[in-house]
């Protein structure tokens, strides 16, 4: 579905991604981990259409949408859910998720988005219950219902989720991963980048880890979870000192 071959890209000219070659299957999810900073946020924000990639290739369904604006890339089946939530405060929960659906209304499928609506309220019961609130009230939790909800309107092929989890107490990751794996046994294919490798390892697929711009490892996650380097540097194990004890 996606396959990525020697991209660069970065911001001005700090060059952040680095000759980054990897692919993802339609119905997978498939994980990207590494440390701050290396790199995760701008490799969706490339493949979503926001950075431009200075070198390489991006498939998209067989597609290239290397040089395609973040709108063409949507209306084709692509949508992220941003880091930090990023949904519109002084709107309600409704034209929030409307707004996801804006490739529909282009379409004039305006049945086609209501049955979305009822299928988003079906995922997420509480954003129905709060659908005439002002998103700004939200609570984190439900804030990153809503942006999951407003990408899921766009009816995309592959979901991106950057750092779902983040600043979210237990319980509510525990249901945002739980709605993430529902997504794929619904049909969808996800792009996951989670700074928490433990909880993202144990949904997905497979996964790639990435350092200063670079893919410096991947492997099923079963494989990256036993991994002595993966487990030292991102699960807060180190082995070699257990074994000493």
């Amino acid at each position: 579905m996606l396959r990525i071959k020697n991209v660069e890209s970065g911001y001005g000219r700090l060059k952040v991604l680095k000759k980054v070659t990897m692919h993802i299957r339609q119905g997978e999810i498939v994980t990207i981990i590494g440390a701050n900073g290396a790199g995760k946020t701008s490799l969706l924000r490339t493949v979503s259409g926001l950075i431009r990639a200075r070198s390489g290739e991006i498939l998209f369904d067989m597609q290239d949408i290397g040089k395609l604006p973040a709108e063409k890339i949507v209306f084709m089946g692509c949508s992220l859910v941003p880091e930090g939530r990023q949904v519109f405060a002084t709107l309600t929960v409704r034209e929030n998720i409307l707004l996801g659906a804006y490739p529909q209304f282009r379409r004039k499928q305006g049945g086609a988005v209501r049955e979305d609506l009822e299928r988003i309220y079906g995922i997420f019961p509480r954003l129905k219950e709060r659908e005439k609130q002002l998103a700004g009230t939200l609570s984190g939790g439900e804030q990153q219902m809503l942006a999951i909800a407003r990408s899921l309107m766009a009816r995309p092929k592959l979901i991106m989720m950057d750092e779902p989890s983040m600043g979210l107490a237990p319980l509510i990751m525990k249901d945002i991963f739980s709605v993430i794996t529902r997504l794929r046994k619904e049909g969808n294919t996800v792009l996951l980048v989670e700074q928490n490798a433990k909880a993202a390892l144990a949904i997905a697929d497979r996964g790639y880890v990435i350092e200063t711009g670079r893919i410096v490892m991947e492997g099923t996650a079963e494989e990256l979870l036993s991994n002595r380097e993966v487990q030292r540097a991102y699960l807060g194990r180190d082995l070699d000192a257990e074994e000493t004890m």
